[in-house]
């Protein structure tokens, strides 16, 4: 059954919209319709945290909290969720939210811009978390600025709310939230919205037939990029398919040493399970992007986009990721290392999207992986960094080694790899192989990094590579 209206819960009522315009973001919804300003905007790009909201989700029979930046957003994304906003978290009788009253107790708030997007971060961390330690706290605020720099009394009133009792107004009222959420029956949805249309089917099946009646649409998962058509660039998406509820996309598996994982998979639950093999990949997810982007980001999405600086991609190449094409014909397997055709171009046909990615575990190779960007936390790669080698009685027997920022797409490093294959895991073979890293690539100047930087820092981070491992000692900054 198809629906054109979109249900979600809002101050403890089910609230329906009849055909809400695909292009809108939640935040214009909040300040615009509902007239609740708490919520601030800041970058419009998911990068400040000044938007911050918290979305609920009953996920078995259990409502899990997270974060997200309702500025990139759409409204029809709300479907079958829990809106929280910051003027929700104050109890009918007045009293504040914990989180609230801790940042009032530590003087969390300087001129109160970011304040709202602090205490909703605070929030679904409260939420979510039994114990908490400075690397949850650290993570779980990392996507919010403030730009008074008064971060030391917010993590002090962090640290407070570790001796927390569950008892604040959505733990008296879960059940009847949980009740809620029972009555609204997510269906697919179609709206149409003047000369705009918003696509959510529940299954792949579903998602074929209408790829098949409109296949000038625009793929939506975690929309951390697509939306930035509409708030950075102004852009009008005539078309949008979302993928979030096909479950059937939504899955990882591990057979015969490989990791698979669907397409709408988030990054955050992604990173989880990736930890246990390559602890150099989890720690790049932390800083691909804060709380709120993983929370909705995905691998599949950050493939697609093909930027030269997605995070993601270098690692998945050196790792001889593998993904699984699917569309209104039959699904094909490619090797990653083949899909970038030139800047932001793929192999990616019309009817096509991307079904799943396949990651070789490699039990006996080493995995680094690097990430120079200004900023630590939440920022853009000015070079990432990949390496996968494979080292027996001294002899390189194999090495994959992929850079992210150094080229229009984000590629292998296939001559550097020839002067390493099958010599001595020796300073003075990689000092040779770092001279042959500029037949590789021809970096460019931006914004970010001038070439002769990039190609400077991706020459050091091979070196940083060799010796990390030769000492047997990490050589970073955590």
């Amino acid at each position: 059954m198809t629906s054109n209206i979109i249900e979600f819960i809002l101050n403890n009522k089910i609230h329906r919209i009849s055909n809400p315009d695909p292009n809108e973001t939640i935040l214009n919804f909040i300040r615009v319709k509902l007239k609740k300003t708490g919520t601030k905007e800041g970058c419009a790009e998911g990068g400040c945290g000044a938007c911050t909201i918290v979305l609920g989700e009953l996920i078995n029979n259990n409502i899990k909290y997270k974060a997200i930046n309702a500025c990139i957003a759409f409204l029809p994304t709300l479907n079958g969720k829990q809106l929280i906003l910051v003027e929700d978290l104050i109890s009918n009788d007045g009293k504040l939210h914990p989180v609230q009253n801790a940042m009032v107790k530590f003087h969390g708030s300087q001129c109160g811009f970011c304040t709202p997007g602090f205490v909703m971060s605070m929030f679904a961390m409260y939420k979510n978390h039994n114990h908490l330690n400075n690397e949850i706290i650290n993570d779980s605020l990392s996507g919010n600025l403030c730009r008074c720099t008064g971060y030391r009394p917010i993590i002090d009133a962090a640290k407070s709310l570790n001796k927390k009792t569950d008892n604040d107004k959505f733990a008296k009222l879960k059940k009847k939230t949980i009740n809620l959420f029972k009555k609204i029956k997510v269906k697919n949805v179609e709206i149409k919205n003047e000369n705009k249309k918003y696509f959510a089917p529940k299954t792949i099946k579903e998602l074929k037939t209408i790829i098949k009646n409109n296949p000038e649409s625009k793929f939506l998962s975690g929309g951390t990029d697509l939306s930035l058509e509409v708030t950075k660039a102004r852009k009008e998406i005539k078309k949008i398919i979302s993928l979030n509820a096909i479950k059937e996309l939504d899955f990882i598996n591990n057979k015969k040493n490989e990791i698979e994982v669907g397409a709408s998979t988030s990054l955050l639950k992604f990173e989880k399970y990736i930890k246990k093999y390559y602890p150099d990949f989890d720690s790049i997810l932390k800083r691909y992007g804060s709380v709120q982007i993983r929370n909705v980001g995905t691998i599949a999405g950050n493939i697609a986009t093909a930027s030269p600086i997605g995070d993601t991609l270098p690692l998945l190449l050196s790792l001889d990721a593998k993904i699984i094409l699917d569309g209104i014909k039959k699904r094909e397997l490619i090797p990653l290392n083949e899909f970038f055709i030139s800047y932001r171009k793929t192999k990616l046909k019309k009817g096509q999207f991307i079904y799943s990615i396949k990651i070789p575990i490699y039990k006996k190779n080493i995995f680094k992986a690097y990430k120079i960007s200004k900023r630590f936390d939440d920022d853009i790669s000015s070079v990432c960094g990949s390496f996968n080698i494979k080292i027996d009685k001294n002899k390189i027997k194999k090495i994959k080694i992929a850079y992210g920022g150094m080229s229009e797409i984000p590629k292998r490093a296939k001559n550097t790899e020839k002067i390493l294959i099958n010599s001595n895991f020796s300073e003075k073979i990689f000092n040779k192989a770092i001279k042959n890293l500029e037949k590789d690539y021809k970096p460019i100047d931006d914004m970010r990094a001038s070439k002769s930087y990039r190609m400077e820092v991706a020459k050091n981070l091979l070196m940083k590579c060799f010796l990390e491992i030769k000492n047997k000692k990490i050589l970073r900054l955590n």
